[in-house]
């Protein structure tokens, strides 16, 4: 059954300021990236609280919300419950931020390439993987390139990479604002069979008796990309200048005309060019001193993803593939998913908190099947710091080993046990071992010296003093177990026990809005099995209201608590609520407050969840939920680290 993300959508919407202050948004594998007009209006801290959110980042020039491999699914849910578009109207996406300033060049680059390949990035690794296997299934003698099955099959996996300028021509459409099909044209005029047959053959072509410089778009990159930039411009003029009567068919047809030859004449050679000499200032670097140049790349990589950066590179990786028929950059930073999976390994096998461990597991799983490392990064390794770092030096290493024996891919991949079998070929003996070397290293050396269960509480701190990653979906961990009786020692925490029996959910789960949103404060609920409401902590009694159903303390610590015992209960006047408390009053936890009559709130049709927030959630820099599920009264539903 499909998880629901309602809740977690709206908190979202909520949180970047609302649809008015989107220009758009867009998702990756992992993350959801947001372009807003004010940054000042993103809630990072409440963004990052939210369960189902592994960290917020701004990068980019964009709001990075990560969410994990299910990011798919949430951002239908964004698009489905808010008025937010995946596609603001009227933003060329190119030269402008809000309110029309100038962007940081490097910031608008990146989000412009990521903008383009993301969307295509499930086509492109979904055919990589397969040219790997078929490459595995040649390799042991499974099937034979005359085969009928393999010929098909090989058609699934290149065809994506060998028409790729179709595909850009689509994505880089949306992000430049012109019609689609009027880019899709340029780009079938760009591998038309005919002129693909003239540039194999040699022939010398000419347009209206100037020279043409034939190159080869198959699975090329640059010359597609600005070409459409130059059609979106061209698109708009043409629509300004030309009289209403005659835009609808007078437009599509210059637009052709003007850019086809445009592109084979001046854009495609001189774009080919810039990628030919990109390729080889690349190769050229590697080759001056592959062990240095993989070191430093496997070492910088871990950095560059952490920012979301990667896939600015991709170009430089497609140009690879066209250009020598294999690309050696992800190959080189490709050993970086197996460290970083390494290294949470360590975690896993360290900690004996039973959170961290099923958190850890799975993000090691994720991370050393699939590729998907943001998970491994923002849950275990970055949060504890020294993990991540112990990854990234063995990432290098590897990355030096993968240099020096020239390993490549004939194809984009993202580097996964599923993914080896397409890097066999030149080097392949060797990139297995620096794979080995990247993920038994790692996790050795975490275990031994990088991480022990006292960080736990010390990496409680620095998240809160960073206001870095929290609140990861599924990596919730028992607070219970992480060493809070040290708590007691300071009141830079507070720590609020179950008030009854019952079931904790995520405050998002509410069937309130002031409450579900965390408008009113941070903290988590609890649906009743009894309506003997305790009291959560130590403190003094500060507000009683008249008609019982909800009660605020402060505790010792500072926390100014709401118990909101029902929905709408306000409605019953008293009925059903005896409470044992008065304002003032000195109260210690367990301490009875109220007993609820949770028949009468039933019999009323109505909710009897009993959210508990602190209402001074900005005193906090995290405020974190147990794991949910069912608990005893006593036991720790939520603490907050002060500021």
């Amino acid at each position: 059954m499909a998880k629901n993300y309602d809740s977690l959508t709206k908190s979202i919407a909520a949180y970047v300021g609302g649809a008015e202050n989107v220009i758009s948004v867009f998702h990756c594998a992992t993350r959801l990236r947001f372009k807003v007009k004010d940054e000042k209006k993103v809630e990072k801290n409440r963004l990052e609280q939210l369960e189902g959110v592994i960290s917020v980042i701004e990068s980019g020039g964009q709001i990075q919300v990560v969410i994990g491999t299910h990011v798919g699914d949430v951002y239908a849910a964004l698009l489905k419950n808010t008025d937010i578009k995946g596609q603001a109207e009227g933003d060329d996406g190119t030269d402008a931020g809000a309110d029309g300033e100038k962007k940081n060049p490097v910031n608008l680059f990146m989000e412009t390439i990521s903008g383009i390949f993301a969307p295509i990035l499930a086509a492109m690794c979904g055919a990589g993987l397969l040219k790997g296997l078929l490459i595995l299934c040649t390799t042991v003698g499974v099937l034979t390139s005359d085969m009928g099955t393999y010929r098909i099959l090989y058609a699934a996996a290149d065809g994506v990479f060998n028409y790729l300028p179709m595909f850009l021509a689509i994505t880089a459409a949306r992000k430049f604002k012109t019609n689609e099909f009027l880019a899709l044209a340029i780009a079938a005029a760009l591998l038309y069979p005919d002129i693909t047959s003239a540039y194999s053959a040699g022939e010398a072509l000419t347009f209206l008796t100037i020279p043409v410089t034939l190159v080869s778009y198959t699975s090329s990159v640059i010359p597609i990309i600005i070409s459409v930039y130059v059609l979106s411009k061209v698109e708009k003029w043409l629509k300004k200048v030309l009289p209403e009567m005659i835009k609808s068919f007078m437009v599509p047809l210059l637009c052709i005309t003007i850019m086809v030859p445009a592109t084979y004449l001046v854009i495609g050679p001189i774009s080919d060019t810039a990628g030919n000499l990109l390729a080889s200032g690349y190769t050229s670097l590697v080759g001056f001193n592959p062990i240095i140049a993989g070191l430093l790349l496997g070492m910088l990589w871990p950095f560059i993803v952490m920012f979301g950066l990667h896939w600015g590179f991709a170009p430089i990786v497609m140009n690879n593939i066209a250009q020598y028929g294999r690309d050696t950059l992800f190959t080189i930073t490709g050993p970086h998913n197996m460290a970083q999976a390494g290294a949470t390994l360590g975690v896993f096998l360290k900690t004996k908190d039973p959170g961290l461990k099923s958190l850890s597991g799975s993000a090691a799983i994720s991370a050393v099947l699939a590729g998907i490392t943001e998970p491994a990064i923002y849950g275990i390794t970055l949060k504890y710091k020294r993990p991540f770092y112990i990854g990234a030096v063995f990432s290098g290493i590897a990355g030096a080993i993968v240099a020096a024996c020239g390993a490549g891919a004939p194809t984009l991949l993202t580097t996964s046990l599923l993914t080896l079998p397409g890097y066999i070929g030149q080097g392949f003996v060797g990139f297995l071992i620096a794979c080995a070397i990247a993920y038994f290293g790692a996790a050795i050396v975490t275990f031994l010296f990088g991480f022990n269960d006292n960080m736990l509480l010390d990496g409680a701190k620095t998240d809160a003093d960073e206001k870095n990653v929290s609140n990861m979906d599924d990596s919730k961990s028992d607070v219970a177990s992480v060493g809070m009786d040290k708590v007691e020692e300071t009141t830079s925490y507070v720590e609020l026990k179950m008030p009854t029996d019952g079931r904790l959910i995520p405050l998002s789960e509410v069937n309130d809005d002031a409450f579900s949103t965390g408008l009113l404060g941070m903290g988590a609920a609890v649906v009743p099995e009894n309506g003997t409401i305790c009291s959560p902590c130590d403190g003094v009694i500060s507000a009683v209201y008249p008609t019982g159903h909800a009660i605020g303390i402060t505790s010792k610590e500072g926390a100014e608590v709401l118990i909101h015992i029902g929905m709408d209960t306000v409605s019953l006047e008293g009925r059903g609520f005896n409470v044992k408390v008065e304002n003032g009053q000195q109260i210690k936890t367990g301490d009875v407050l109220v007993v609820a009559d949770l028949e009468v709130i039933r019999a009323a049709g109505l909710d009897t969840t009993i959210p508990i927030i602190i209402a001074n959630t900005d005193a906090y820099t995290q405020i974190k939920p147990a794991e949910t599920g069912s608990k005893r009264a006593g036991e720790v539903m939520i603490y907050g680290v002060a500021k």
